[in-house]
Formats: structure tokens, sequence, C-alpha cells
């Protein structure tokens, strides 16, 4: 009966594990229904990956246009904001990665990460990654693979201590510049939602990524989440090399926003056809 007993609590302990690291997947495929913001429709092909970003922090730099313009491929328009181009550095925690009609991986759907990106058009407004760091070594190589973006492995720490979030980064990988950043951020407010037109609304936004093959053909990967849950944010950023590698100087305090929670899914690849940005640089 002991053993019985023991075998009994164990196969619950691994149901409870296994539970709570799927429940972020239902919650992923329950946005599809959460679509009213969105500026264009959801594709009519199915999703490919689900996740949910923890903690993230928007640190956001103004810099000239002519500035990251070189960064950019010339198939893309720089997308502006008050005549500036909009260099965001983010550090996030990712839970319950998922591929579509499979579960969470313990041991590897959570990692850290940390992006640097700027803002774009081809024919839909999106995000263009001048680099993303990761502490997961098949997270790296997975979306290098799938989806050609500049992933790097990192040493990373992201620990949470009452509302503050001590995060630290430190780029690992041999084909890739050195880079880090170590801060201590927070929410401070109430979460809303931005007004289309606001400079939080442009920034966060974002319902696409951009990204080049070999044969410098273009790309994109569409992504839908509910609309972002945005906090005012303090931090200390005791450290910041992220944008050194692009040779672009982030100077001043930057604009700063958190969220708590978002849940994500994210469609394959599909070619863009190069034709003129629809839509204006606001």
């Amino acid at each position: 009966p002991a053993l019985l007993g023991n075998a009994v609590k164990t196969a619950h302990d691994l149901l409870l594990r296994q539970a709570a690291v799927a429940s972020p997947a239902f919650r992923q495929r329950a946005v599809l229904g959460e679509v009213e913001h969105r500026a264009w429709p959801l594709p009519d092909k199915p999703w490919l990956m689900g996740q949910t970003w923890e903690h993230l922090l928007f640190a956001h730099w103004p810099l000239r246009p002519d500035a990251v313009r070189a960064l950019v491929p010339s198939q893309l328009s720089l997308d502006t904001f008050d005549g500036a181009a909009w260099l965001g550095v983010t550090p996030f925690i990712v839970r319950g990665l998922h591929l579509r009609g499979t579960p969470p991986i313990p041991g590897l759907s959570s990692f850290a990460e940390i992006n640097v990106r700027t803002y774009v058009v081809a024919d839909k407004p999106g995000i263009y990654f001048l680099s993303l760091d990761a502490s997961s070594r098949f997270a790296v190589a997975s979306a290098r693979r799938s989806y050609l973006l500049p992933y790097f492995l990192a040493e990373m720490v992201a620990r949470r201590s009452d509302a503050t979030i001590e995060y630290r980064s430190r780029r690992t990988s041999s084909d890739g510049p050195p880079a880090s950043f170590e801060a201590s951020y927070g929410p401070r407010g109430d979460a809303h939602e931005a007004s289309p037109g606001t400079l939080e609304h442009f920034l966060a936004e974002r319902y696409c990524l951009y990204t080049l093959d070999d044969a410098n053909r273009l790309w994109r990967a569409q992504i839908h989440h509910p609309p972002w849950p945005l906090q005012a944010a303090a931090a200390e950023i005791r450290r910041n090399t992220m944008a050194d590698p692009h040779e672009l100087h982030l100077k001043g305090e930057p604009i700063l926003h958190f969220a708590r929670h978002q849940d994500v899914v994210i469609w394959p690849l599909e070619p863009v056809d190069e034709a003129p940005a629809e839509r204006a640089a606001v």
C-alpha cells in the first residue's frame, strides 16, 4: 500500500506539472477569438507556434532615420514617428513555447530572451530585428532555421523580486559580436491599452516581422495577440551594449513600458512580393 500510495502521488504530481506547463497553450489558442483591434484579418493558414511572454520591458530610444536606414533591407521602408526612427531593447521571459498540435515540452519551453528591434513597412507595418538573444540553445537553433532570424546564444538570468525584475544577459555565441544588458525594472501604475495614433501604440502594436533569406529575398511571419496590457515602467539600466554591434549610440533616457503577460501565436514565414510600401510613415 505504501508503494502504491507513493506511485499515485508521483503520478498526481506529474500531472500537475504537465498541466502547469500546458495551460499557456490553451490561453494562446484562445487569443484567436480576439481580433477587433487588428488592422488586417488573421491569416487564412494555420498558425505554427504559440508562446507566452512575461515580465517584458519595452525600452525605446529615438534615432535619426539615416542612422538606422543602412541596417534595414532595401525592400523595407523605415516606419517613423514624429520624424524619428525608433530602436527598442526588449528583455522578457518566454513560457509555454510549443508547436501547433503539440504540448510545451518541459525544459525546452521556457527561457529568457532579449531583442533589439526597429520598425518598418512593406505592404504591412511590422518589426525588423537587428538581433535576438536567448538562453536556450534549442530556441536559438530552431529560430535561425525556421524563421531566418539573427538569434544568438547568451548567458541570461531573470529573477523576480516582488514587483522588480532583475535581468542580466551576456552573449556567448562565437559567431556573434559581444553584447550585454543588465537592468532592474518593473511596472508603475495600472495596465491600459494604447490608443491608436499614440507613440506607445506605434511601438507596441505590431503584428508581423520581416527577415531576409540568403538570396536576399524578403519574408514575413505574421503574429497575433490581444492588445498589449501596457504599464508605465521604471528601470535602472546598469549596462546596455545591445546596439553597439550596429554602431548605434543610445543617448538619454529611454521611453519605458512594461507588460506582465502576453499570449501569442505565430505563423510560418511567407514570401513578400516586392512592391512599394502601401502605408506612409506616421
